[in-house]
């Protein structure tokens, strides 16, 4: 039943996103490891975790278009629940140093040791084993984001206080995660990563693995959010977007609706996270920094908002333009830049990349659509009634 649930509710533009995106997964990793280095169509590793890295913005984007294109939920703290899929995987990743560590010692990460701590913190137990750190990776975004919403949504906070407040969350988060005494490296993280598995995190192999990995769950998230949105659950969130209180007095929960979704998207971000960890070698506060979260919105804005499509293809976009600029002589003006940008497609494309192409395509589809299906008519016997009539 699920697959025929996720597969009728394919359109040619989601078909052909899902194609784009597994021959990639299969392409750039063949590429990598199949072709010599000296090969003009061979991708270079380096190229290789930075698509993956892609890969990771497009699901996060993917996740906040879910409840911001669909349900009217701007969220501005999602980087939350990236960074703690994050954290939760970083965490799998340490345990596996063991004693190759610069201490040497088989329990204890090196930051523990070097900040004296008598033994492993309780929360850490568990983590070495991948299954486990697998399922923290979305119960933690998850249930925070299921306690979060309950009492936002139960208090019927909407609109800008709601964003208001989910900033705030992500700022307590990023202050609590830089104390030393918290258990999470500090100001510095949790780094110098040796394994996933038992492979080599560094290796060629492992890098493509993990892009096609990161390829492989963003388009199981994109068929996820399909399958939600062309439900009638999603004909409930539209209509939540569109007219809240209208509604709720038909008699729709509209608390529970907005909760499902929330959480659902969370437990997608921690996903995003996840394997964002292995592919950049770090994960740290700065991930819960609100610019990220904001950063992660101007994406979807871009894109264009309630089309799944173009919130990928906004992440990807704009951060392969923050990559383009920020390594030469305008990257300490990026950020106005980026500011400018989403100004500018406020203004002239508030449908966003996606969303005008779709304005502009409908149109002369309807035109071009129409001769024939009047011609099929006349050859059925079958016209338009004469309004003389």
């Amino acid at each position: 039943m699920m697959p025929h649930v996720l597969t009728r509710s394919l359109d040619r533009s989601a078909t052909m996103f899902l194609i784009v995106v597994a021959a990639c997964g299969v392409l750039i990793p063949l590429s990598n490891l199949l072709l010599s280095s000296g090969s003009m169509l061979q991708v270079p590793t380096y190229l290789v975790a930075l698509f993956g890295k892609y890969a990771c913005y497009a699901i996060l984007a993917l996740a906040i278009d879910l409840i911001w294109g669909y349900c009217g939920i701007l969220s501005l703290g999602h980087g939350a629940f990236f960074a703690l899929g994050g954290y939760a995987m970083g965490m799998y990743l340490m345990r596996q140093i063991g004693s190759r560590g610069v201490y040497g010692n088989p329990i204890l990460p090196d930051f523990m040791v070097f900040l004296n701590y008598p033994r492993l913190p309780w929360y850490w137990h568990g983590f070495d084993m991948f299954w486990f750190a697998a399922l923290m990776v979305i119960v933690v975004p998850g249930l925070l984001a299921f306690c979060f919403g309950w009492l936002a949504f139960r208090s019927r906070v909407t609109g800008v206080y709601l964003s208001i407040i989910t900033q705030a969350m992500t700022y307590a988060l990023m202050l609590g995660f830089f104390r030393n005494d918290f258990g999470f490296g500090g100001n510095n993280g949790l780094t110098d990563f040796k394994d996933i598995l038992g492979f080599n995190v560094q290796a060629d192999g492992t890098r493509a693995a993990l892009f096609a990995s990161s390829c492989l769950a963003l388009a199981l998230t994109f068929l996820i959010c399909r399958a939600v949105v062309t439900s009638k659950l999603g004909k409930v969130l539209i209509a939540i977007r569109d007219a809240e209180s209208r509604t709720r007095f038909l008699g729709y929960r509209v608390e529970s609706y907005k909760l499902f979704v929330f959480t659902l998207s969370a437990c997608m971000a921690g996903v995003a996270g996840a394997l964002y960890v292995p592919q950049v070698g770090i994960i740290n506060p700065g991930e819960f920094s609100p610019g990220n979260s904001i950063e992660a919105v101007i994406w979807v804005a871009v894109g264009g908002r309630g089309t799944l499509v173009g919130a990928a293809l906004g992440a990807v976009v704009v951060n392969y333009a923050k990559t383009y600029f920020t390594s030469g002589p305008l990257a300490p003006y990026w950020l106005f830049m980026l500011g400018a940008l989403f100004i500018l497609v406020t203004l002239l494309l508030p449908r966003g990349i996606i969303g005008t192409f779709n304005w502009w395509w409908e149109p002369w589809k309807t035109k071009r659509v129409s001769p024939g299906a009047e011609s099929a008519a006349r050859e059925d016997g079958v016209s338009e009634p004469d309004m003389a009539e």
